[in-house]
């Protein structure tokens, strides 16, 4: 059976077919996505880059023979799962690799850093990878990393339970936070508590940030999940009475109505 504490020789195996997959994702995401924010790629694309290798290794592992994703292979076949994760990286990034096994796996260890190799094989438990586990530690690092401000979504103040944060860059574009599924499911577990607990930190954005925000939503009016005034807070405590735990249909809406906006405003 295959010993899930490889040896320095068998990751370096891995990290080489690894490395040769993440040159074939490269291939075809460098065209279409040149530039992150003014930052050539592969910076800022590791969730794309991780995407588009867990393609390849869905078609690849099934019948290859090159030794690194042999042991890949051996792994997942003793109910070992190649799973995708995001989370915080040593509280200075928000990072998205996989996960199988007590392995940590980072093929797109360079997206912060270009110099860096592009793939990273850690121990999960020394990795310093972690799940996020609140809006204050998602704000910390958001502040750090992306070199934003974080404000209160006060401009959809509907949307606030599910997505209670506006950032704003440094060019003064702003967007709501963070629609990904684990941090939507922080605010919906606690129904609505993590959220409510942040709102009543973080500032109100400056009113030319929400008179923008105004102007826009003016072509949204369709939507009450992004019209409907009020106060951010009460909207939190209207939730979490009102809806069933979890409501997947209340969660998609609000999905769907973020989905619709711009990337940024």
């Amino acid at each position: 059976m295959l010993d899930n504490n490889f040896s320095s020789e068998q990751l370096a195996l891995l990290c080489a077919d690894l490395a040769q997959l993440r040159l074939i994702a490269d291939l075809t995401l460098a065209p279409t996505m040149p530039y992150f924010a003014e930052k050539p790629y592969p910076i800022g694309r590791c969730r794309e880059i991780r995407d588009e290798v867990f393609t390849l290794l869905q078609a690849q592992l099934p019948h290859t023979n090159k030794p690194g994703l042999s042991l890949l292979k051996g792994l997942i076949a003793q109910g070992n799962p190649l799973q995708k994760a995001w989370g915080s990286l040593r509280d200075e990034y928000f990072q998205n690799a996989f996960i199988i096994g007590p392995w940590y796996i980072d093929v797109s260890n360079d997206t912060v850093n270009a110099n860096k190799p592009r793939v990273e094989i850690l121990p999960l438990a020394t990795s310093n990878f972690t799940p996020i586990k609140d809006f204050t530690q998602f704000v910390k690092i958001a502040r750090n990393y992306w070199k934003v401000e974080v404000y209160r979504n006060d401009v959809c103040p509907a949307l606030a339970p599910y997505m209670p944060l506006l950032c704003v860059g440094d060019n003064g574009t702003s967007w709501l936070g963070a629609a990904n599924d684990d941090m939507l499911n922080i605010a919906i577990n606690s129904q609505f508590t993590q959220s409510k607990a942040i709102l009543k930190v973080l500032p109100s954005p400056p009113k030319e940030i929400i008179q923008r925000w105004q102007s826009l939503l003016l072509n949204f009016t369709h939507d009450p999940l992004l019209i409907t005034k009020g106060d951010a807070i009460i909207f939190c405590d209207e939730y979490s009475k009102k809806l069933q735990h979890p409501d997947l249909a209340h969660r998609d809406a609000a999905v769907i109505a973020y989905s619709s906006l711009p990337k940024s405003v």
